[in-house]
């Protein structure tokens, strides 16, 4: 997937006036116990919903010590986002709802040159658009740029994403560093963007593992069955996340008929929300297993509904490190999901799960229905899914390497005001 060059011709010389130079002042050496110099961070993103990206930001900003920086949150005023974010937090509100809004460009570089950043951290197409533009006016020491899911993968129509693409252009080199969760976005990156590598870093998505103590789920387990009239001897198959085209909830939907032919007692949960929710319950009536299907809308227990789950299916067509995975290894769940960028270096097929390509109903039947004739199977994948999230992919590692990242910028800037 070649970046285009036609759109971008007459962007590739854009030149903004860069105002004075923000200071940095402290010891040399901010690493050291006696430093009294605190960092000060602007995250900035839309916020207009609470999906990965909004909370990973939230994972980041709670594990950083208020002793030694000083936290600045700008998005969405009334947004999930804004009531996850601990007190210590000075949060600037910003409307995102509009694409063109000229306002938050003024707002930022208000923020940033009365607070004196040393440091913003953008993610999203909108938000980083003017954050980035911000920053390069305020002349910030440095930007990090998270990458979850690059503008040419977007779900919106090929104009505006054209759009995205030549404004996402124009504005990548005023990036100090390029954070991603995949090597294949890294790879994305170097190769297709042209972005050099040792700007870019890979750093996989944490969870909480800890709280995902399956023997301390198993009384929530039997209450959520009870409500949704599972017994236990029926197996709950279920997926999870907004209702929308990437996430593939039409060939989950696709592969019940296919499961209740070897499994008739099978019942099946849809967690979630989106704009998506009339055409899956549409096709839940086409396919006449709308007696079989729950779909909850949008909640806040989805671990709780998770917990009650026999099998989890992922039946995502893009994604970019989906937290819903690692909930699902951290619960030591049997696991089906589609053979993707991203989740290929979650799971393992055999191993932590069981993978299977996307946009088939008649794969992803196969492998669940092999999961519940094989319970024991099933149990050893789900033990080394939550091994190896507690391993790999926990929420303490992803901040010290997040926290890595910021470290050596402030000290490539000290270094080079001394210089």
């Amino acid at each position: 997937m070649k970046r285009f060059s036609g759109h971008i011709r007459n962007f590739s010389n854009l030149s903004f006036p860069i105002l004075p130079t923000l200071s940095i002042t402290g010891t040399v050496n901010p690493m050291t116990a006696g430093n009294q110099m605190k960092i000060k961070i602007l995250f900035v993103i839309d916020g207009l919903e609470f999906g990965g990206g909004e909370r990973v930001f939230v994972q980041i900003i709670k594990g950083l010590p208020t002793e030694r920086y000083e936290v600045h949150a700008a998005s969405y005023g009334e947004g999930v986002f804004r009531t996850e974010l601990p007190g210590s937090v000075t949060f600037h509100p910003l409307d995102f709802r509009r694409r063109t809004n000229p306002g938050i460009l003024f707002n930022l570089l208000k923020l940033m040159k009365e607070t004196e950043i040393h440091i913003v951290h953008g993610q999203g197409a909108r938000a980083e658009f003017f954050a980035r533009i911000a920053s390069r006016l305020c002349h910030v020491p440095a930007y990090v740029s998270t990458v979850a899911m690059p503008v040419e993968g977007y779900n919106v129509s090929p104009s505006l994403r054209t759009i995205y693409e030549v404004l996402d252009h124009a504005t990548e080199r005023f990036v100090t560093r390029f954070l991603v969760c995949s090597s294949a976005l890294e790879r994305l990156l170097a190769e297709d963007h042209g972005i050099h590598e040792e700007k870019i870093v890979k750093i996989y998505n944490g969870i909480e593992w800890r709280e995902y103590e399956p023997a301390k789920l198993s009384k929530v387990r039997q209450e959520v069955r009870t409500r949704l009239g599972v017994g236990e001897m029926n197996p709950l198959i279920g997926a999870i996340g907004r209702l929308v085209w990437q996430k593939g909830f039409l060939f989950f939907l696709r592969a019940i008929p296919h499961i209740t032919q070897r499994v008739p007692e099978a019942r099946f949960l849809l967690v979630g929300d989106g704009p998506l929710r009339q055409v899956l319950e549409e096709e839940a009536k086409r396919l006449k297993i709308s007696n079989r299907i729950t779909f909850t809308g949008f909640t806040t227990e989805a671990k709780t509904f998770m917990s009650a789950m026999d099998v989890i299916v992922i039946p995502s067509l893009r994604e970019g490190f989906p937290m819903v995975t690692l909930e699902a290894m951290a619960l030591e769940k049997a696991i089906v999901a589609t053979e993707i960028d991203g989740i290929d270096e979650q799971i393992r097929s055999g191993k932590e799960g069981i993978l299977v390509p996307p946009q088939s109903p008649e794969a992803i039947a196969r492998a669940v229905v092999s999961l519940i004739k094989g319970e024991e199977d099933a149990l050893k994948l789900g033990r080394a899914a939550r091994e190896r999230v507690k391993k790999e992919f926990s929420v303490e590692k992803m901040i010290d390497e997040t926290r890595k990242v910021y470290e050596d910028l402030i000290m490539s800037v000290i270094r080079q005001g001394e210089s």
